[in-house]
């Protein structure tokens, strides 16, 4: 078994009582889960404070405590390790416990506001149909060299990370893709990660629920690059202004993508379709599955990543052309009969909502209609609600409010604030339905031979949160059942 000496590595201590060459037998943040002869790191939570669990802690078998400030009464034979910030102590404890398994790997991080589940999927199908053991750390799933695992963060805990990344070490995977995001960094979570690179993909209005302003979640992001090793490589969006102030400070290897400007890696759309995009990377043209500017810029940033990471270009492109889409994430059905074109997408800023219409706004002809269902999550971000609700009213024919993941909160009300954000003269082409089933439904029985459906705000999930309690709810298997019946 490891001692705690070795798990304590790289931990900048304040003060340790105690022994500190007990045999571990392992390390948890919740109190709950400790056993005999466990390590237990008291973290302070946004809902709750683990050193008010310390006790609870020691009496189910704790034999070492990791806290910011130590108990007055203290129970021989356990050890008391003061720290500055426990959550950066528990991710190198987590990297060191597990035997840092991200040295054993290329780890590839993915960060910024739009595309990094798809960024991280697609490479790990790149990679893994190059004949690679892969892989993979995202919102929609985790894989060990093809085995799934549910995934429940963005980014895990650092524990959770450095147990899927050991399995992964074990397993002889050669690549992670991990997408990164602003909570996980500002959490510690990734401390201790040996990154072989990092993707910067966009920065816009996210998370500002849980940051206080966006030169906060700015400057978060920021701070991943500025960790990179002078080994490593940052691979920016130069066409998003706020690519270069990602790597003002970084130690890593600078490398630029855009569609605009010229970069290391320059992408332009020849061609876009609902069926796929031409494009030219770099001089070499591919057709791709997947359609829109975003996915433009998704698809340069995975064939930069692939060559940094020694494949050969006329090797990748290949593969990029066999790319299938991530679900959720544009995903869509036509129906047989009267050929309406229903599509699910994550779109849940005002950035990926705006992407998504201005894409289907660029491929259909203006002889069709564009419905789109749109809600939004309770309990986060609400200064974006008015936000999308402008977006939709202004770049559709039709829009339908409805309910999203309302949480705690009444749909009613988040409803109301995103009616809010309508000009005055798109009034007319909103309606509200509460129920999602039914605004979907009735997106369905508006939608008239070759009209354009968008179901926007939930993508991959499929569930619906309403008080507490999850039910099953499928964006996507709603909308398909809707429009197969369409066709009887």
């Amino acid at each position: 078994m490891i001692q705690l000496k070795d798990i304590l590595y790289k931990v900048a201590l304040e003060e340790v009582v105690g022994n500190t060459h007990s045999a571990i037998r392992d390390i948890h943040f919740d109190s709950r889960n400790v056993g005999l002869d466990d390590v237990f790191v008291a973290i302070r939570g946004t809902l709750s404070d683990g050193h008010n669990f310390i006790k609870q802690a020691i009496d189910k078998g704790a034999i070492a405590v990791v806290a910011e400030s130590l108990p007055k009464d203290r129970v021989n034979g356990v050890t008391y390790v003061k720290v500055q910030d426990t959550q950066e102590a528990l991710a190198r404890m987590a990297a060191n416990f597990y035997e840092n398994p991200s040295e054993e790997i290329e780890l590839i991080g993915i960060t910024g506001t739009n595309g990094k589940t798809t960024i991280s999927t697609l490479l790990y199908q790149l990679f893994t149909k190059a004949g690679f053991a892969c892989g993979l750390l995202s919102t929609v799933t985790i894989k060990v060299a093809g085995e799934d695992f549910k995934a429940t963060h963005t980014t895990p805990d650092s524990l959770t990370i450095n147990k899927y990344l050991r399995m992964m070490a074990d397993a002889g995977v050669a690549y992670c893709f991990m997408e990164v995001s602003s909570h996980g960094i500002h959490q510690k979570r990734t401390e201790g990660l040996q990154f072989r690179g990092g993707v910067f993909t966009n920065l816009s209005h996210d998370h500002l629920d849980y940051h206080k302003d966006f030169k906060e979640y700015r400057d978060v992001k920021k701070k991943f690059f500025d960790e990179l090793p002078k080994n490593a490589f940052a691979l920016v969006n130069i066409d998003d202004k706020n690519g270069s102030v990602m790597v003002q400070n970084t130690k890593a290897n600078r490398l630029h993508y855009a569609l605009k400007t010229q970069a290391d890696y320059k992408g332009q759309i020849l061609e876009n379709q609902f069926d796929g995009l031409l494009l030219k990377i770099n001089g070499q043209e591919v057709w791709v599955k997947l359609i829109g500017s975003f996915n433009a810029y998704n698809l340069v940033a995975i064939y930069g990543v692939a060559i940094e990471l020694g494949l050969d270009a006329m090797e990748v492109l290949p593969y990029l052309s066999a790319l299938e889409s991530v679900a959720g994430r544009f995903q869509y059905i036509v129906s047989e009969k009267e050929k309406i074109t229903g599509i699910v997408d994550y779109a849940h800023t005002p950035d990926a909502l705006k992407n998504v219409l201005q894409t289907i706004n660029d491929i259909r002809t203006g002889n069709e209609s564009l419905i789109t269902v749109v809600g939004c999550g309770g309990d986060r971000d609400a200064t974006k609600r008015p936000k999308m609700g402008k977006i939709a009213a202004m770049l559709s024919n039709q829009v339908i409010f409805t309910s999203d993941n309302p949480r705690t909160e009444d749909p009613d009300r988040i409803i109301e604030a995103m009616e809010a954000g309508v000009p005055p003269e798109h009034y007319k082409k909103t309606l509200s339905i509460t129920q999602r089933a039914q605004a979907i439904k009735t997106a369905c029985n508006l939608a008239k031979a070759q009209d354009i459906i968008l179901v926007a705000g939930k993508g991959h999930e499929t569930y619906q949160e309403i008080n507490g309690e999850r039910s099953h709810f499928d964006d996507f298997e709603t909308l398909q059942k809707l429009l197969t019946e369409l066709n009887k």
